[in-house]
């Protein structure tokens, strides 16, 4: 096994504290768990080009929670500047899969397949000739079957034709029975259908009074922002509840009061959320370590992170809350 280095260690020790695998590792950052055991080791020869090197590194930072740029100041002796030796022989390969006459492999193809398509053409002309000459042969016997039947066929006509108008006759009468029913049901379904609206429109009234009369009161606004970190203040309300979801991806999330103690500090998984009461509690600071796809809402109202996602991957947001009671 080769040695540590300074910055492998740093890397791997902080890893741990966070209580990740290199497995969490890699489905965090979507980089293959041998490229990241090379990080720890300093061994870059494995990875599939020096350019990648240092792109290794700073996905490795941002997914547990280090800052890049200090990193890469502090250990710039162990990682290597950008390179691009490989390109050449990249450029290589590609040129010289293009050189390969693509239509002579098409037409050797098709002439490989030319008997076995014969074959099939000439079973399939076969069949069709075989199925017409049975389609003869069946109607000549049936109209034979025809004439030897119609001398019967006018009695069970006559027979058939009382049957019918008996038929009619009790029809008619359960038709009237049945429309009967039928406009009962309807005019039934239709008082429902009314007071389920009714219902509905009162609920959604008395809903929106309700947040009407909460947003009145609730205020949460900024209070200052540097770097990847940023304050807000929650005032006029008299709960401090915090959801976090992730819709994209994996992401590493902290949860911590001003004290310091820990509400969450783990992976939270795609398509998870997590919900934390913070009533009780001054401040909440919340480390988002991949904040694409991720929402946060106060008191069940969606608020926006301070930073566009694109630019900033970690943020880190502080909200200090003062209950309405103490205003």
């Amino acid at each position: 096994m080769l040695a540590l280095t300074e910055l492998g260690q740093r890397l791997r020790q902080e890893r741990e504290s966070k209580g990740l695998s290199l497995e969490d590792l890699q489905k965090l950052t979507k980089i293959q768990k041998r490229y990241l055991l090379g990080i720890e080791e300093g061994n870059y020869e494995v990875m599939p080009g020096k350019f990648y090197v240092r792109a290794f590194i700073k996905q490795y930072c941002e997914a547990i929670g280090l800052d890049t740029d200090a990193i890469f100041e502090e250990y710039k002796s162990d990682i290597p500047s950008t390179q691009t030796e490989d390109m050449p022989q990249q450029l290589s390969r590609v040129r010289s899969r293009k050189e390969i006459p693509q239509h002579t492999k098409g037409v050797s193809k098709a002439y490989d397949y030319l008997p076995t398509v014969l074959v099939v053409a000439g079973v399939v002309v076969v069949g069709i000739i075989i199925w017409v000459i049975a389609q003869n042969i069946v109607s000549d016997k049936n109209k034979e079957q025809a004439n030897q039947e119609a001398p019967n066929s006018e009695v069970q006509q006559s027979n058939t034709q009382e049957e019918t108008n008996e038929t009619t006759a009790k029809n008619d009468n359960s038709n009237s029975e049945d429309e009967q029913s039928a406009a009962d049901k309807k005019e039934q379904e239709k008082e429902k259908a009314e007071k389920e609206k009714a219902e509905k429109e009162k609920a959604e009234k008395e809903k929106a009074e309700k947040e009407k009369k909460d947003s009145g009161k609730q205020e949460y606004k900024e209070v200052q922002k540097t770097g990847r970190s940023a304050t807000y203040a929650l005032s006029g309300t008299d709960a401090f509840n915090l959801e976090v979801t992730s819709t994209q991806a994996d992401t590493w999330l902290d949860v911590k009061n001003g004290k310091g103690n820990a509400f969450f500090s783990s992976i939270l998984k795609k398509g998870e959320t997590k919900e934390f009461d913070l009533t009780k509690e001054t401040e909440a600071r919340v480390n988002i370590g991949y904040s694409p796809g991720v929402e946060l809402k106060v008191n069940g109202k969606a608020v926006d992170l301070p930073f566009d996602s694109s630019k900033q991957v970690r943020q880190v947001v502080t909200i200090q809350y003062q209950p309405a009671e103490a205003q």
